[in-house]
């Protein structure tokens, strides 16, 4: 059974044309008992103009509320949202987070200064050693910043990285990424266990074995799985090997959040 899928995105969000209901009927056929719908909000001057503020909290706030009734006995609906460089923005974040009974909050990186991390050119511009460390050393402001729950797709340049440089090794960059983790350890952040880059080229979980090994060797245990799902038939994509991967580095709970509080419950057998 898939406990759970964390990170979802709707109509709401620019860059996704599902309706809310939709996703959550997906979600029920699949036998997933709890989903949370993690909106963007993003003010980063690079975000285009459909993007960049798009996010409205009433409209979105209701429907999530109109579906909680919808589907209840069959589905459990968290309110998330997915804080795009919420160290830039910790102000407006906040005031956001003071507005409604969030669940959880995503911190996400996107950007890298005036950079896209999903721009071919970022990667075509730098050596695979400088754009990841250039991306590893602000995720690591990120987190040291804090103000969020989860860290989400801690290294999602691969994304679009592997299109330039056919290849991603995580050790390569272990000094930039550690520093990364431990902050996490500390501030009590979980890691989005993201398989939105299985569905691509790079075909990698974001974070992958590897990194969550160094998590756990550095004290970390929390955990969410999180499709990144964009349409209904992505829910829950491949949220099995996120589960068979955090068993396999030493994982022993999943985190589940009610009104930013956290609970650790034991993952479920294989």
């Amino acid at each position: 059974m898939i406990p759970h899928d964390y990170h979802l995105h709707s109509s709401f969000s620019c860059d996704c044309q599902a309706p809310m209901a939709d996703m959550c009927r997906a979600a029920i056929a699949l036998g997933i008992p709890e989903i949370g719908f993690t909106e963007h909000y993003d003010l980063h001057a690079g975000e285009s103009d459909n993007c960049r503020d798009a996010f409205r909290l009433e409209a979105w706030s209701a429907e999530l509320e109109r579906c909680q009734a919808e589907f209840a006995g069959r589905l459990i609906l968290r309110a998330g949202v997915e804080l795009g460089e919420p160290h830039l923005f910790a102000a407006e974040a906040q005031a956001l987070l003071a507005r409604y009974p969030f669940d959880y909050a995503l911190g996400s990186l996107h950007w890298v200064g005036s950079a896209s991390i999903f721009d071919l050119t970022y990667f075509q511009e730098h050596s695979a050693a400088d754009a990841f460390h250039l991306y590893f050393e602000e995720l690591e402001h990120v987190t040291r910043a804090g103000g969020f729950d989860i860290l989400s797709h801690l290294d999602v340049p691969t994304r679009a990285a592997f299109a330039v440089y056919g290849r991603y090794d995580p050790a390569e960059h272990e000094d930039y990424i550690r520093p990364v983790l431990r902050n996490c350890v500390e501030r009590g952040l979980a890691l989005d266990i993201n398989t939105a880059s299985l569905r691509r080229r790079a075909e990698v979980l974001n974070p992958g074995l590897e990194i969550l090994r160094w998590y756990v060797e550095l004290g970390g245990e929390r955990i969410t799985l999180g499709s990144d799902a964009h349409r209904p038939s992505q829910v829950g994509g491949y949220l099995e090997t996120a589960l068979a991967t955090a068993r396999a580095a030493g994982l022993k709970h999943l985190t589940f959040y009610e009104r930013r509080q956290p609970r650790l419950a034991p993952l479920p057998e294989p």
